[in-house]
Formats: C-alpha cells, structure tokens, sequence
C-alpha cells in the first residue's frame, strides 16, 4: 500500500550479551533498535506515519492534527513528518504549557507546530473535533491522525517491520515492547500471523488497564485484516499478552523497577530507554528473565520503540 520512505534502512538488531551477563542467566537477548531510526528523532511512530502520511498526502491535505500528552513523542513525530511534507501541523496537546520548553515540547516549537493546550485527556476528542473545523472555516484541509496513529493504517507500518525483522535473523520466541494506544502491538500480532509465526509477544502497558488495550489490539487488527483481505476475518496464531503490573504510580512516572532498567540498559549497553515507555516495558522482561519465564535455549527480543527524547524533560 502507499507509504512514505522516511526510514532510511532496516533498524538494527543487536544481541544484548552484556545486560544477559548482569542477569547471570536465562534467555538469549536482542534488542531491535528503532530508537536508531534517523527521521525526526525516530520512534515507532516513524513507521506508522509513513502509511498514514502518504493517505493524507493522497486526499490533499495541507494540515495534520493530532492530539498527546506535552511530552509526546506522537505528536513530534507528526510535526516531523508535517515539516518535511510542507504541510501545517495543529497540536491538542493535554496538560498545561511548560514555562520552558524541553525535550519533545521544544522540538514541536522548533518544527513550527501549532500547540494548543487543553486540561485534561477528557477533552481531546471535543478539542480536536473543534479544532478540525476551526481549520476548515479557515480554508484547510485538515487530516485527522488519531493516538499513536492507532489506526489499521498505521499498524500497517508494524505489520512490515515483521517481515523486516525476518530478514535480519530468525524469529525470536518471544517480542517484548511498550505499549499504549495499541497500534504498534496490533502491528506486531497481524505480522505475526501473516508470516505463520508462533512468536510469542507481550505488551507492556505504559497506563491503560490490560483489558482495554487487549480490546483495542483485537479491533486495531481486524482493521489490518480487512485492509488487506477485505471480508477475510484475521486473527493472532496464538495468543498475545498484555501486562498493566509495571504501570507503577502512572503514566510517565518512574518506578523502581523502571530506574534499574534504565541504569542496567545504559551501563551495559549504551542504550538508553526512557521512563514513560521503554524503561518500564524492560523492566518486565528483566523480571521475566529473573523469574525465569523463559529457557535459556529461548531468543527473546526487546522492539525499543524510542522515547529516549523524553529523558531529557
């Protein structure tokens, strides 16, 4: 299907035998870094937006609007993606306005983005809806990119980062990542079962309770299904996992568990993984490993979704 080229070569995948060591034991461990991806400080939200941009760009739209968090990654990545298009970008950005602007903030001013700040998650879909017609009187013609670009669209970006991770090496018995909006797990299982594979893959919850996410993956990959097959039903071939016990206090709030992860990442491997996302999401492989969850004749591979801008809020 059409897709923008903004990643400029397959995301490496580097075996992580130092972090193995600093565990004693258990599974061997690969990281797939597309925390590495160049285009805008990279992310997984690169990959979804190359689907979902090219279907903007299609219907002639001049302006992206999108809705996240002041430290979303999202949002950065769609004024990334609306700067190299031409187009204008229009940000529902819930929270309150920092009175500096760092990290993901900063760099949505820098990219020219329009930021209007609301209270709360509550209004965003009022606030967004608002502001799509406000766009309109102007004269725009604004596209709409939803969470995370959680859209069937979207996972389409995951759905081929499977058969892109195939290439580089066989697949892992089990995929750990992050997850929140759903769309790049839903990626991740339509992949799975269009390649036949019995990849075990767990998300781990950065806020949402399990069952919601679990509900929004099931619909998000029905989409894929139909996208793809129109009127073919598709399903995982096995089940997924969503784990919501490494949330902690909250969305973007650093637990125990998430500080030793990152420090184990950076001082034996020099990757870095933020608190919001990925800290939390290796916190619960590094659990698995130490419960021993896993054989140690087992691959187990971390996706590193990005977020390391966020370190620096």
């Amino acid at each position: 299907m059409p897709h923008l080229s903004l990643l400029s070569a397959p995301t490496p995948i580097e075996e992580l035998t130092r972090l193995r060591e600093a565990l004693g034991t258990g599974p061997r461990l690969f990281a797939k870094r597309d925390d590495t991806i160049p285009f805008g400080f990279g992310g997984n939200k690169v990959r979804k937006l190359e689907y979902v941009a090219a279907d903007a760009k299609a219907k002639k739209a001049d302006t992206l609007v999108t809705v996240g968090g002041v430290q979303s990654n999202h949002a950065r990545a769609t004024a990334s993606v609306a700067a190299k298009l031409g187009m204008h970008c229009h940000l529902v950005i819930n929270g309150q306005k920092p009175e500096r602007l760092a990290a993901n903030a900063l760099l949505n001013a820098l990219l020219g983005a329009e930021v209007e700040y609301i209270p709360s998650r509550v209004e965003r879909a009022a606030a967004s809806e608002a502001a799509m017609e406000r766009l309109r009187q102007q004269g725009r013609n604004p596209y709409f990119v939803p969470l995370g670009a959680s859209m069937p669209l979207g996972a389409l970006g995951y759905v081929r980062a499977v058969g892109e991770l195939l290439d580089q090496m066989s697949a892992p018995d089990t995929i750990v990542l992050a997850t929140s909006s759903g769309g790049t797990l839903a990626g991740l299982v339509a992949g799975c079962a269009l390649h036949g594979l019995h990849t075990r893959i767990i998300g781990v919850s950065a806020d949402d309770p399990a069952a919601e996410i679990k509900e929004t993956v099931g619909r998000i990959v029905s989409g894929v299904g139909e996208l793809l097959s129109p009127g073919e039903e598709m399903s995982a071939p096995r089940p997924f996992i969503v784990d919501d016990s490494f949330v902690g206090d909250g969305y973007g709030v650093p637990s125990d568990a998430s500080r030793e992860a990152q420090q184990l990442m950076a001082r034996n491997e020099a990757i870095f993984v933020d608190h919001t996302y990925t800290a939390k999401a290796l916190a619960a492989l590094i659990a698995y490993v130490r419960a021993a969850r896993f054989r140690d004749d087992e691959t187990l591979l971390f996706w590193h979704t990005g977020g390391q801008v966020g370190i620096f809020a």
